[in-house]
């Protein structure tokens, strides 16, 4: 039974790994590059609210400044790969400095706001991520360091070997475009993460964090070091939007402030709350779901109303955000615990007691 159980698991491993490597062929066959393009973007979507679930979902610290650390982590990467200070280091090397510096920034956010919870955190982490962007925008003058609000461009692509992933490859026939090896990188780190983060979450260190977020008094009296523990949610939290906002200068090429707005950091803690808060494959749901969506919503805008009214009376970008807007309070109305919850919040939720049998069992 062990065996069989065992080789059913193993042919599902392989099925899963054999679509998630066939898919950017089937989406760029049947809908275009354009929509591979938009998988990749949803991967380091993914990243992101990975991270932020470590920071609000296990440890129940509420993070509005989140997407502050994307943007050390992709001007960091701007800086050392870019003909802004002639320099043009490897991403071997760039990465894992924009997760240590992302890291590093997250302990610093976190030192001055152990004592505070909920909307204090909120405000002061909001303040935070808005501090990093209007620095990013102005630090310009008297020396220019990001070159201000026009950004810094001609950033190298990321480099694999010899090879550039802004360029084609062949291989055996096969045709690789640059959008494929970037899904390809982006999975491969995404796998990494989510594995890291499947381990923290079994952890010492994880359980912790849990405990932080259900009663910080409890588990103080516990024996927890309750402000290590924080300090480190933010820390590695940081370092994967550090790792994130790294590969996304290198696939865009160019990086401005623009692209780290207060909405970026709303949109990614709705990927965690939406998905599920605390449950990881609910995460990854709600990264990929609010990553795709607004791109289905905005190219679907267009021929609905040109099918319903004849022509088009309403600016796709307003109906998309109009659509979009009433698809999370439809959402939180009917699936409060998220769209894949963990299932004590659902548990929580719902307001039904835990089963006597389950309770035995763990025990």
């Amino acid at each position: 039974m062990k065996k069989h159980n065992s080789a059913k698991a193993w042919a599902g491993l392989f099925l899963i790994a054999l679509s998630l490597t066939l898919l950017p062929f089937l989406i760029g066959h049947s809908a275009g590059n354009a929509w591979v393009r938009v998988l990749d973007f949803a991967l380091l979507y993914v990243m992101l609210a990975l991270g932020l679930n470590i920071v609000v979902g296990m440890a129940g610290l509420l993070d509005l400044g989140y997407i502050a650390f994307y943007a050390v982590g992709a001007y960091l990467y701007a800086l050392l790969a870019s003909p802004q200070f002639g320099l043009h280091w490897p991403v071997w090397a760039v990465l894992p400095l924009g997760a240590l510096v992302a890291g590093v920034f997250g302990a610093l956010l976190g030192a001055p706001t152990l004592r505070l919870r909920g909307d204090y955190l909120a405000i002061v982490t909001l303040g935070f991520g808005e501090i990093v962007r209007i620095f990013l925008n102005n630090l310009n003058s008297p020396i220019n360091i990001t070159n201000g609000p026009q950004g810094i461009s001609q950033i190298d692509p990321i480099r694999i070997a010899t090879q550039p992933l802004s360029k084609t490859l062949d291989v055996f026939g096969l045709s690789f475009p640059s959008v494929y090896l970037y899904y390809y990188l982006f999975l491969l780190l995404t796998l990494l993460v989510i594995f890291i983060t499947l381990r923290l979450e079994d952890s010492r260190l994880g359980r912790a964090w849990v405990a932080i977020r259900e009663d910080e008094v409890a588990a103080k009296a516990c024996g927890i070091n309750t402000r290590n523990v924080k300090l480190l949610a933010f820390a590695i939290g940081a370092s994967f939007g550090g790792v994130a906002g790294g590969l996304f200068a290198g696939f865009q090429e160019y990086v401005s402030p623009e692209s780290f707005s207060l909405m970026e950091s709303i949109m990614v803690l709705c990927m965690v709350v939406i998905g599920g808060m605390g449950h990881i494959p609910g995460v990854i749901l709600g990264g990929l779901l609010l990553a795709i969506l607004p791109e289905v919503l905005r190219q679907g805008a267009i021929p609905i109303q040109q099918a319903l009214f004849g022509k088009v009376l309403l600016d796709p970008e307003s109906l998309r955000m109009l659509l979009f807007g009433l698809a999370l309070i439809a959402v939180m109305l009917y699936r409060p615990a998220g769209l894949w919850p963990e299932k004590r919040r659902k548990r929580e939720l719902s307001g039904h007691p835990k089963p006597v049998e389950e309770s035995i069992g763990q025990s």
